[in-house]
């Protein structure tokens, strides 16, 4: 059985971000894969202190950060995952405030001891595992996907933890109806796009 772990930044209860993680995580489901869905909009993140203390220990295990909040714990899903769907809607151009926070928090896969010039990756060393990422805009997909940093932050997301991006989904035109429903087709895309996790 596959652990899937899906991280949802999206602000929108039952928006199309969430009913495309939905339908990604039942397809999974019948499949008989174990998937976890965290809401950032739930859950008790603080904004990163950039104390880098975190960053001074060595090893290819995240460091340790110094506050004591839901991050850690977040921090110990990732690495149990096998896999993970990684999915926000673009506000102003990028990720949400709340996906770009924890996002911030990830410091922790890196390893920086002062007086170097970068950081290293944690993670290059060790074996991939697979990410889909999801994103959606107000603009036509094309748009979205072309002139919008989303999608990148969202690879960089899945690389920092150590996974390679197998695949993505980004919907256009959804801010056309108060409650939109997801479309037919998107449903199909999406719940193919799943399978390629297994």
């Amino acid at each position: 059985m596959t652990k899937i772990l899906v991280i949802n930044g999206s602000y929108r209860e039952n928006g199309i971000t969430d009913q495309v993680v939905e339908t990604m995580a039942e397809a999974l489901q019948r499949a008989g894969e174990e998937v976890e869905i965290i809401l950032l909009r739930k859950y008790p993140i603080e904004f990163c202190l950039n104390c880098r203390e975190c960053t001074q220990q060595p090893g290819e295990a995240p460091g340790k950060c110094v506050q004591h909040d839901g991050m850690q714990e977040l921090i110990d899903k990732i690495e149990k995952a096998d896999a993970y769907i990684f999915a926000s809607p673009t506000n102003f151009g990028s990720v949400t405030a709340i996906f770009k926070r924890f996002m911030e928090r990830l410091v922790v896969y890196g390893y920086w001891p002062w007086g170097t010039n970068a950081p290293k990756d944690r993670k290059a060393n060790v074996p991939k595992k697979k990410a889909v990422l999801v994103s959606s805009c107000a603009a036509p997909g094309i748009m979205g996907r072309l002139f919008f940093s989303t999608t990148k932050e969202l690879k960089m997301t899945a690389k920092t933890i150590g996974a390679d991006t197998v695949g993505t989904l980004f919907t256009g035109l959804i801010a056309q109806e108060e409650h939109s429903k997801l479309p037919d087709d998107i449903k199909k895309k999406a719940e193919k796009l799943a399978k390629k996790l297994l």
